[in-house]
């Protein structure tokens, strides 16, 4: 145990780890229950420093059950506590606020004044998570009142804090000065160690945050600023902490840079990367090689600054999802986003490629950079769904830039002052880049997608028409010449929310020309054609109004159109249930698997579903259920989902739904971005699958026919009928 705080002290949180999980081992072993929970707890804060929310909650539920077997209510507070601290960390609100109230309420009937501090405190920080910065300003206040009165001067400072990162969310830039002034000063008085060095960095963060909003007094506050962190650094440095060092320096390499003054930033970044390195922290490594590239591209360093993107990036890619669930105090914290770690890498190799006049090495940085961005994707999927879906398809498919000669594949990527297409042709690579900011892009990806939905109006046409001009005409003429017939979009962010095939040249819809789909990505894809031959089709759905929702009365017809084509099975209404449909699932063997129900897809992935008779199947039970087919031979061919939708402007349920392929196991997938006239859905659902059923073409050629014939008949021409349907990942 003492082992584990010494290294716990010095920010060697590993080696902590190490100790505090061998404590646990044997205490447990001597069978001392009350001890073993304390170093439980103890391994779950160290592996909680250095990403490891996984680990760090099996060793709390595993304190807690200990807790059970004591009479010390104390010990259960403190592991509640720290349950709902990490379930934090995770962005697990809901779990998070169950576990730190029934904290709460335990340490206030204990009178239990250390415990009571710190869980106010977290509870401030649920509530600053949830953008309730007001009420998360009550829980600190009250928060520190407590920890000043049991003694606690480490958690009063980092209440303050958290109080002036509030107050600054609120607007009140003179009031979170006056929490930075009071904390910097109880700092001062705290004895050297580790949290006295973190906490003065924490101050200096928050002073130079504070420079936006009271630029009045920018210069003294960026003084006040490195002041802190050079105190961080020094400590830290007497102290012999290397991993608290690299922040210290790190951040003052950051200050230097936000002045533009490189010269002077370069030095403190490599002294922060050399003090990662030296006690393996790839949670701060990858921080600084990605500032060192930055500063080596301000210094038009290109070559080397690509170097250091690409190192950042693999730091990165092993704690990937540990990153992206930050740290406890994540809304009150400088954590980065990683997105433009690997968009800046992209525009890198871009800008290389354009300097590049040999052909072939230029087309490599284009691949490069198209490599990035595909890197990007599979991170954005793990993150969303939590599991290792992404890489049980990674591991299975084989990866072939060799496309049909008939296919493009186009990446709008939306840079923050342009739009680039990257386009993959038989010929070769190209990129066209337009000087449009990426707000302008946003506003008319929001404004077609809002007004795409009125079926009564034409409001839609102008900005289709606008996207059509900025995504596809810059192609028109090499798209001809090459005899391409589909166009395959990797889109990102909003892009993600809009369908593809509704976009207009001013004559006709871009439908009426390609046929259109949709993937994630090329790397996600696997890219085989349909065995038309020996498909046997799970058809399931729900006709009455249940649990709130209206009925579907078409979804019979579809059935029927189905049951006309294709061999297989059906549950209809009271037999579509999870049971059943489990036991289809495990005893049949399937090809397709045709659900008509409603559906949602939302930012969360916990809150998106699909309505069963008699509840509602999430994307995990919806993964437990046809995620078996990702370990036979055979996946899934297709999956689809009629009558979903997905929330206008909301680009990360957008993300659920472009990746539902991936996470159930199919090879391609068919969903709506809306709900629609489930007579108008049973008809071009009907001629999908005639269309497959026939031989002729494609998936997407299959989608393209029944769309254009929707589009043909003057009842559904308009297109909030026919284009929300999008084929997804494989379209052979």
């Amino acid at each position: 145990m003492a082992q584990g705080e010494s290294a716990f002290r010095h920010g060697r949180f590993a080696d902590a780890l190490a100790s505090w999980k061998e404590a646990a081992r044997l205490y447990g072993l001597g069978g001392d229950a009350a001890q073993q929970g304390q170093a439980l707890v103890s391994a779950a804060q160290a592996a909680q420093s250095i990403g490891q929310t996984k680990q760090a909650l099996q060793s709390l539920e595993l304190a807690l059950t200990l807790t059970q077997q004591q009479p010390d209510d104390r010990r259960r507070v403190s592991v509640l506590a720290q349950l709902g601290r990490t379930y934090l960390a995770g962005r697990q609100l809901e779990a998070a606020q169950q576990y730190l109230h029934q904290a709460l309420d335990l340490a206030r009937a204990q009178r239990h004044e250390p415990a009571l501090a710190t869980v106010l405190n977290d509870v401030g920080v649920l509530r600053a998570l949830e953008a309730n910065h007001a009420e998360a300003l009550g829980f600190f206040a009250e928060s520190l009142a407590a920890a000043e009165a049991s003694g606690q001067p480490v958690l009063a400072v980092r209440t303050r804090l958290n109080a002036a990162r509030s107050s600054l969310l609120l607007q009140q830039p003179s009031r979170s000065r006056d929490w930075l002034d009071a904390a910097l000063d109880r700092v001062q008085a705290l004895a050297p160690s580790q949290d006295k060095a973190s906490a003065l960095i924490s101050v200096g963060l928050g002073y130079h945050r504070l420079r936006a909003a009271l630029p009045e007094y920018a210069d003294p506050l960026l003084l006040r600023a490195a002041g802190s962190m050079q105190e961080a650094a020094a400590l830290a440095e007497r102290l012999g902490d290397a991993r608290t060092l690299s922040y210290a320096l790190g951040h003052l390499g950051r200050f230097y840079e936000s002045e533009r003054r490189y010269e002077e930033a370069l030095p403190f970044t490599r002294r922060a990367l050399f003090a990662a390195q030296s006690v393996d922290a790839p949670e701060s490594l990858y921080r600084w090689q990605w500032q060192l590239g930055r500063q080596l591209a301000a210094r038009d360093e290109l070559d080397e600054a690509i170097v250091s993107y690409r190192q950042a990036v693999a730091t990165l890619q092993p704690i990937r999802q540990e990153i992206a669930a930050a740290q406890a105090e994540g809304a009150l914290s400088d954590q980065e986003p990683v997105r433009p770690l690997f968009f800046e890498l992209a525009d890198l190799l871009l800008q290389r490629s354009s300097r590049t006049a040999d052909p072939t090495a230029a087309e490599r940085y284009l691949l490069a950079a198209r490599d990035a961005i595909e890197a990007y994707k599979a991170a954005e999927l793990r993150d969303y769904f939590k599991d290792e879906c992404v890489d049980a398809l990674q591991a299975r498919i084989t990866k072939s830039d060799t496309l049909s000669p008939t296919t493009a594949v186009i990446y709008p990527i939306v840079f923050p002052a342009r739009l680039e297409l990257l386009v993959s042709l038989p010929s070769g690579w190209r990129r066209i880049a337009a000087p449009v900011p990426a707000e302008q892009v946003t506003k008319e990806i929001r404004a077609f997608r809002r007004l795409i939905e009125k079926r009564t109006t034409r409001e839609y046409l102008p900005h289709a028409q606008q996207l059509y001009d900025w995504l596809v005409r810059p192609l028109e003429s090499e798209l001809r010449r090459a005899g391409i017939t589909t166009l395959v979009f990797v889109p990102d962010g909003s892009l993600r929310t809009i369908p593809m095939a509704a976009l207009h040249d001013g004559k006709r819809f871009l439908i009426a020309a390609y046929a259109v789909a949709v993937t994630p990505g090329i790397t996600l894809t696997d890219p085989h054609p349909l065995d038309r031959e020996k498909i046997r089709f799970l058809a399931t759905g729900i006709t009455k109004g249940v649990q709130g929702f209206p009925p579907l009365p078409y979804v019979a017809e579809e059935m029927d159109s189905i049951r006309a084509l294709y061999a297989g099975h059906q549950l209809l209404d009271q037999e579509f249930v999870a049971r059943r449909m489990e036991r289809e699932l495990r005893d049949g063997r399937y090809g397709i698997v045709h659900i008509a129900t409603h559906g949602k897809f939302s930012t969360d992935v916990n809150e998106s579903f699909l309505l069963t008779f008699d509840g509602k199947l999430t994307m995990n039970q919806l993964d437990r259920l046809i995620g078996l087919y990702r370990f036979r031979d055979q996946p899934i061919e297709l999956l689809t989902l009629s009558a979903c939708q997905t929330g206008v402007g909301d680009d990360r349920a957008a993300l659920g739904l472009a990746g539902v392929a991936i996470k159930a196991g199919a090879r391609s997938a068919l969903a709506t971005l809306w709900f629609i006239n489930d007579e108008a859905s049973a008809a071009l659902i009907g001629e999908f699958y005639r269309q497959i059923r026939s031989g002729a073409g494609s998936k997407a050629e299959a989608l393209q026919r029944a769309q254009l014939k929707l589009l043909g008949d003057r009842v559904y021409e308009h297109p909030a009928y026919w284009s929300p349907f999008l084929l997804l990942n494989n379209w052979l």
